[in-house]
């Protein structure tokens, strides 16, 4: 009786069915995980694209995030505005006068201390680059356009709060923290900046 209730317990109970460690039932097993794990990740990668891809800055966008600007027209002492980024750009060739103006100033009287090397690029001493937003609340500073009023320090001034700024652009007067920032730049040819 004993040898009949061994050979009941090692026949499987339907024909064709492998146990639960047989390797078939592994492979199986594994397979369907695999799949189902693939097809989720298809399905979450394509409902992703469209979402991360509207994100990415449009055409019109990009074109904006650089500037050029020729700078060969610039005479000393003179000023231009542009824009960057939908926000006012001055761009001044300095006099050896400011240049000098701004190199006699000590570092200690200066709220923001930079020296006018650190403002400008190498070799293009003469040319200050600078975004046209006070750094107090945003206004326009006058002294880019001929005949606007440059403050008491020669640079610009900022008729909304009555923020002063020297020949390199830092602040010297009034409310305003911060000098004028200076957007990153490079010189792409002698006569060209890039801006952005």
């Amino acid at each position: 009786m004993a040898d009949a209730t061994g050979a009941a317990a090692a026949e499987p109970k339907n024909i064709g069915e492998t146990s639960e460690t047989g390797e078939g039932g592994v492979r199986r097993r594994d397979f369907i995980n695999i799949a189902a794990v693939s097809a989720a990740g298809v399905g979450g990668a394509a409902v992703l694209y469209p979402l991360i891809s509207q994100m990415a800055p449009s055409a019109d966008v990009l074109a904006e995030s650089t500037t050029e600007v020729d700078v060969s027209a610039i005479e000393p002492g003179q000023a231009i505005k542009a824009v960057f980024r939908k926000q006012p750009l001055f761009v001044r060739r300095l006099t050896p006068k400011e240049i000098e103006e701004a190199n006699a100033v000590p570092l200690s009287a200066l709220r923001d201390p930079e020296t006018l090397a650190e403002r400008t690029k190498d070799g293009h001493l003469d040319m200050l680059v600078t975004m046209g937003v006070c750094t107090h609340l945003g206004c326009v500073p006058l002294g880019a356009a001929e005949g606007e009023n440059k403050g008491e320090f020669g640079g610009y001034f900022c008729p909304c709060h009555g923020s002063s700024y020297d020949t390199a652009a830092r602040i010297r007067k009034g409310p305003a923290p911060t000098n004028l920032v200076v957007p990153d730049y490079v010189f792409s040819s002698d006569t060209t900046i890039t801006v952005g």
